[in-house]
């Protein structure tokens, strides 16, 4: 066994070296593009080199609502050309047969803590909560992200996982910002780093806060205490004049000015109608609110007050406020004409998400509620980046968006399919029928089904 070990070792060390030198030449290409650029901590993301490609006879689901049968898929310089039925010309690109097969939009996940909670989950690798104060709007969740984290090649891999929302924990009231990645490897989280999507900004309601602060005899100890906290730190930001900089406030400002997205940790319905009711007063807008465990309550307000809820198909009774969890969450919501989004908040749950969210829809099904496959797909494509601000450029297959999209070797709302190949950008990141093609890391050493363990 020695030699074949030895053997996947060096094939993945040259695996990596590869991706390593790729990934700098791009990061240096477009760093000049970047460099009159005010961030602090700009993206020198630039795509894969990709080929035009036709994807022709599969079925498509353009993550808009819409499905076509015998579909055709083009796209090229890394953006959707055209989408349509077979009469599409296929002159010039690489045809690509997809019979018998489905093709989706890459699949987003809202909420993920791949880099900053990494594998192997040991304690040297905890960097995603700064839990030593309840409101901590100062940290970026960037500044942890590990970006040879194995868990984002399996995202690829196992879920077609394309672009992905890195948040931090949810110990604090106020988490500090998130950031939005492209799920290519790179040497350094800048060369991940979506270009021109707003930050977001972690928010949590509930018990979380109140316990860990509680525990240790500070405020919040209660949810009165939460909301208390919560709106001083908002009444200080508005007062904030910019003349001396605190990063804090800063980053509250740019919530308060509309540029960065808040995403809201919060189980319980009566909550999440005070935060909603507490934006309004503080000038703000809730994007989502995460787990959201009980939204099927309010789907009235959430639809009013256009906040999606990105939630688990079947995640419940944990931990007391989560008891009213229901399997029919997410059907509900969308009778109710509210947003819908399937999430993971994790490692292994983020590989399936086409599988959670056909979870949530035969929970709707034994209710009566009949919810089309192609609206099912927008659940992990367009509706994530609509709430996470991206999607103008992606979550849908549309001429002049990014060429993020998954061939599936069967219906991705079946248990039984995978994906089979995997474009970011119209770049070809993952081929299951090609070995060159396939993420190797020295951490999947031994895994079945990963690497080249025979």
């Amino acid at each position: 066994m020695l030699p074949t070990v030895k053997k996947l070792t060096a094939a993945a060390l040259a695996v990596g070296l590869a991706a390593c030198t790729s990934a700098g030449a791009r990061e240096t290409e477009s760093a000049s593009a970047d460099a009159a650029s005010k961030a602090p901590f700009p993206s020198t993301y630039s795509a894969y080199p990709g080929r035009p490609t036709a994807l022709v006879g599969a079925t498509v689901y353009d993550g808009a609502g819409k499905k076509i049968d015998n579909g055709t898929v083009l796209f090229r310089d890394g953006k959707v050309e055209a989408v349509g039925d077979a009469s599409l010309s296929t002159d010039g690109y690489d045809r690509v047969d997809g019979t018998g097969k489905f093709v989706t939009p890459g699949v987003i996940d809202i909420h993920s803590h791949l880099g900053d909670y990494p594998t192997p989950a040991v304690e040297a690798h905890s960097d995603g909560n700064e839990a030593t104060s309840p409101t901590t709007p100062e940290v970026w969740a960037e500044h942890s992200v590990w970006p040879q984290d194995p868990g984002f090649t399996r995202a690829l891999a196992n879920g077609g996982v394309t672009a992905l929302q890195i948040l931090p924990g949810s110990a604090n009231l106020m988490g500090g910002r998130s950031v939005t990645l492209k799920n290519v490897p790179s040497r350094t989280v800048q060369g991940m780093k979506f270009p021109g999507a707003p930050y977001g900004f972690k928010m949590a309601c509930g018990e979380n806060p109140k316990r860990v602060y509680g525990d240790r005899g500070r405020m919040p100890s209660t949810r009165m205490g939460n909301f208390a906290v919560n709106r001083q730190t908002w009444l200080d930001a508005k007062a904030y004049d910019g003349k001396k900089r605190d990063l804090a406030k800063e980053t509250l400002k740019g919530v308060l000015d509309g540029e960065i997205l808040v995403h809201n940790h919060c189980y319980r319905a009566d909550e999440m109608a005070l935060v909603m009711d507490m934006a309004k007063e503080m000038g703000y807008k809730v994007s989502a609110f995460h787990h959201a465990v009980e939204a099927y309550k309010i789907g009235d307000l959430l639809r009013e007050n256009d906040v999606c809820s990105a939630i688990w198909a079947d995640w419940y009774g944990f931990k007391m406020e989560s008891y009213d969890g229901i399997l029919e969450n997410a059907a509900l919501l969308f009778r109710e004409g509210a947003c819908v989004v399937i999430h993971s908040d994790d490692a292994n749950g983020i590989q399936r998400l086409n599988q959670e969210a056909a979870k949530a829809q035969a929970a709707g099904h034994r209710l009566g509620i009949d919810i089309s496959d192609a609206e099912v797909i927008r659940w992990f494509t367009l509706n994530p980046a609509k709430a996470m601000g991206v999607d103008g450029m992606t979550g849908s297959l549309e001429p002049g968006k990014m060429a993020d999209v998954v061939l599936w070797n069967g219906n991705p709302l079946s248990v039984y399919s995978r994906p089979e190949k995997v474009w970011v950008d119209g770049a070809l990141m993952f081929d299951a029928m090609d070995r060159k093609r396939r993420p190797v890391s020295d951490f999947e050493l031994g895994q079945p089904g990963e690497g080249d363990v025979k």
